[in-house]
């Protein structure tokens, strides 16, 4: 999934949001979220954060462009899952106010 946000994302927001999906798609972690933030490397329009959170099927991985307000989420499972309650419930949390683009395989 992949779109624009509005909500200010944090550290503890970009946390609560990788549990939080999981829980609501009924996926099971095992671990907690890793959170890098390059904070000041590199370009300036890429700064932002890189997230995981394990999966015992799998992961979530989430790219966070701050300067842009645009995000990249991968949801990797070998469990089947609802990709419309994904989109929904990521539309609400980060209040994204424009249309999502999303691959599914």
């Amino acid at each position: 999934m992949e779109g624009y946000f509005t909500r200010e994302v944090t550290r503890d927001v970009l946390s609560d949001y990788l549990y939080g999906i999981a829980a609501h798609l009924g996926l099971r972690t095992y671990g907690e979220p890793t959170i890098f933030s390059p904070s000041g490397m590199g370009k300036e329009e890429n700064q932002g954060f890189d997230a995981f959170i394990p999966l015992i099927d799998s992961g979530i991985s989430t790219y966070i462009w701050s300067k842009e307000n645009f995000f990249s989420i991968i949801v990797y499972t070998c469990k089947n899952f609802d990709t419309q309650a994904a989109i929904s419930y990521t539309k609400d949390y980060f209040c994204v106010s424009s249309e999502m683009a999303l691959m599914e395989f």
